[in-house]
């Protein structure tokens, strides 16, 4: 299919590149269009543009196009859409983390202009383009339908990895929710190894132990492996800030926790931890940022 593609960060350029590998044909655009231009050298079948209006009229209507920006820019990207001409039957996707609620809002807005809205959460960092990615898709069956030969070659397979889990709002709630998950087991491996660190009188080899536990070990996952692999690369992890920044999701799992009355105190907490990083120096910071630098490439903060 043809489709395009706002965004080409960490996350947008690699989907971009997916995409062509399986055989779709990218617009792409980013506000940095050096961005554009470089994938567009880099890859067959991706056709850089230099505006958003140049990206409607390159696309033939029913349009498909992914937004992967900040979701502070998701509403000034809508409007640039529908002011270059986005129209009836068109298909807009949010793949970025947006908040559940104003993803809502936001396909009921476009409803009315007679185009269809998905959100999709989409996890997978870094390691996407190589390993695929995790999908969790909200919206309508029509807008699924069109949008589905992108989401199998996304994915980790055909029929593996992603999936339409409810209406508009709904992929991008799931995604949330798996973020908050993910605080929890970060913030466990962070307490751990903070603990082994601080048992001075045994000596202990924390890159040794990482490895050991990711064989066989009932913790063993791949936020085990990105902290054995910044272990392999710096043992006291001096390169990292102990700092640890929080973009969003977390806030919005526990309001949403307190809003239902569910209990969620290991969620909670490791919001709350994050938040303490940003006051004391920690070693569990230090590993928390490993991780996340790991899967997602985010940036932290320089040591001071």
């Amino acid at each position: 299919m043809k489709l395009a593609m706002i965004g080409l960060g960490k996350m947008g350029a690699n989907m971009v590149r997916r995409l062509v590998a399986d055989g779709h044909e990218l617009i792409a655009y980013d506000v940095d269009t050096d961005s554009a231009l470089a994938l567009a050298d880099e890859l067959d079948n991706v056709n850089a543009v230099s505006s958003i209006e140049e990206l409607i009229k390159t696309l033939s209507p029913p349009r498909v196009i992914w937004l992967m920006v900040p979701h502070q820019f998701v509403d000034q990207s809508i409007e640039n859409l529908l002011n270059a001409g986005m129209s009836t039957g068109d298909l807009l996707v949010d793949g970025g983390n947006s908040n559940f609620n104003l993803s809502r809002q936001r396909a009921l807005n476009l409803k009315e202009s007679g185009i269809h809205f998905v959100d999709s959460g989409t996890s997978g960092g870094v390691w996407g383009l190589e390993n695929g990615y995790s999908i969790m898709v909200g919206g309508t069956d029509e807008a699924i339908a069109m949008l589905r030969p992108a989401l199998e070659s996304l994915a980790p397979a055909k029929d593996k990895g992603w999936g339409h889990v409810g209406p508009a709002g709904a992929g991008h709630y799931v995604k949330m929710v798996h973020n908050g998950i993910e605080y929890g087991m970060m913030q466990a491996f962070a307490e751990g190894f903070e603990l082994l660190d601080a048992k001075d009188e045994m000596k202990l080899d924390l890159q040794q132990i990482s490895e050991i536990w990711q064989h066989g070990s009932v913790v063993r996952s791949w936020l085990l492996d990105l902290i054995a692999d910044a272990f392999n690369s710096d043992k006291s992890l001096s390169s990292l800030s102990d700092y640890v920044d929080d973009s969003g999701e977390g806030r919005w799992t526990v309001h949403d926790s307190i809003e239902l009355g569910i209990p969620t105190p290991v969620l909670t907490l490791a919001l709350q931890m994050r938040f303490r990083s940003r006051q004391d120096p920690s070693f569990a910071g230090k590993i928390l940022n490993a991780m996340r630098a790991g899967f997602g490439g985010h940036s932290i903060r320089p040591v001071e």
